[in-house]
């Protein structure tokens, strides 16, 4: 029989006894349907924290210098938290010698944050945001704009004068339903006019990244974000690319190390941290939870294949006549076992077709219900279909070779 006149007949089949062919597909479909659903949801996650959350902290091809980690990740002992605390923090006169010999192509940022109070005369009360106090390409890594007014030009920032930059959410804090450019603010009871409102930076589990006040690192706000004004918390490097990355964090580890007379055989006192480094924890976590997205799906898939096998055997005894017929008419052996063959991976691919839909379905309503996000991997649709037509051949291997094992003559005489 021709490959696709068997198909034809195995969905012929499908069409006629519809309950039956039901049961057949449940098994194989619920399977694949969780396979979907599962991964997309990790992939989502996976997305979610590379791109919205580590993303939005650590620009593309840039590394940190801190005194310690900024994003763990993973159990952390307390040995390794008593040895960060030893730590010296990182200085202002750390960062000449740390960016003294890094490529003209390479470009970078100091920056001091806390959570610091901010008030205008239209606030009514003192209000809370993120100050931050930077120097440096701080604008053009982080490719930040304003929807009005300027960012903080080259000059003020070296200057340190009071002028500021804030966020979406800041602004309607400080000044609710007035346009904020070239009004004034204070922080630490020090006036700053505002010169621009910067772009919406979106939000990151429920936490908004538009709370923001930026200021010269040089102006008097530095002083309320750290206990002694000198201490910088990082200082952010970007290179052109991955290689280029890789040399200039040597580069910085090399010269930090001379800055703090380290012996070679003495551990780095400070912190390299890249977006790779930062999701290493979580990166074996995806792991585990898209080999268990595969793993137990795969209960489904056996129940199926169990229920394929059954129904196959029970379409053999039912078709023992027509089978004898048609090898009376001259089919061989090997055309009743493809036919059979045929039937069963048509149904397992059918069900596993089935299922990738209900699957993607069920992981888009999961992220439109709950905070999960979801996004759904090109190879787990593939890796469904393959999966669902394989348990549809390994299930009807064995009733398809006792249908071609039927002697013609005495499946003829069967009623």
């Amino acid at each position: 029989m021709p490959f696709f006149d068997a198909i034809r007949l195995a969905l012929n089949t499908i069409r006629t006894q519809k309950l039956k062919s039901a049961f057949t597909l449940l098994g194989v479909c619920i399977g694949v349907m969780f396979l979907i659903s599962v991964v997309s949801i990790v992939e989502g996650m996976g997305r979610y924290m590379e791109e919205d959350l580590i993303g939005k902290l650590i620009s593309v091809n840039t590394f940190e210098l801190r005194h310690r980690p900024n994003i763990n990740m993973g159990d952390i002992d307390e040995a390794t938290w008593e040895e960060y605390r030893k730590r010296p923090r990182l200085d202002i006169t750390d960062v000449a010698p740390a960016t003294a010999n890094l490529p003209a192509d390479t470009r970078w940022y100091l920056y001091s944050e806390d959570m610091v109070m901010a008030s205008s005369s239209t606030s009514g009360k003192p209000r809370q945001v993120r100050g931050l106090a930077v120097q440096g390409a701080f604008f053009d890594i982080k490719k930040m704009g304003v929807t009005r007014g300027r960012l903080l030009s080259e000059q003020e920032l070296d200057r340190g004068e009071k002028s500021v930059v804030i966020g979406i959410d800041a602004a309607e804090r400080l000044f609710p339903n007035l346009d904020p450019i070239g009004r004034e603010l204070k922080m630490g009871g020090v006036p700053y006019r505002v010169v621009g409102l910067a772009e919406s930076q979106g939000k990151v589990m429920g936490m908004s990244f538009d709370n923001f006040v930026i200021a010269s690192f040089r102006s008097p706000a530095r002083r309320l974000l750290n206990s002694r004004p000198n201490i910088v918390d990082a200082v952010v490097i970007q290179s052109p690319n991955v290689p280029a990355m890789t040399e200039n964090m040597e580069l910085v580890r090399a010269a930090m190390r001379g800055q703090r007379q380290l012996r070679p055989a003495q551990k780095d006192n400070f912190s390299l941290q890249t977006a790779d480094s930062a999701l290493e924890f979580w990166n074996k976590i995806k792991g585990y939870l898209v080999l268990a997205g595969v793993a137990l799906p795969a209960i489904g898939l056996v129940v199926g294949a169990i229920v394929i096998m059954n129904i196959m055997l029970v379409a053999v005894a039912e078709r023992t006549r027509e089978i004898g017929i048609r090898k009376a008419l001259g089919a061989k052996r090997r055309d009743i076992l493809l036919q059979f063959l045929i039937e069963a991976s048509t149904l397992g691919t059918l069900g596993s077709a089935i299922g990738v839909a209900l699957g993607i379905g069920l992981a888009q309503l999961i992220a439109a219900v709950s905070p999960l996000p979801a996004s759904v991997a090109p190879w787990s649709i593939v890796v469904g279909v393959a999966l669902g037509a394989g348990v549809g051949i390994i299930s009807g291997v064995y009733p398809a070779s006792r249908a071609s094992r039927l002697d013609p003559i005495m499946a003829l005489r069967q009623e």
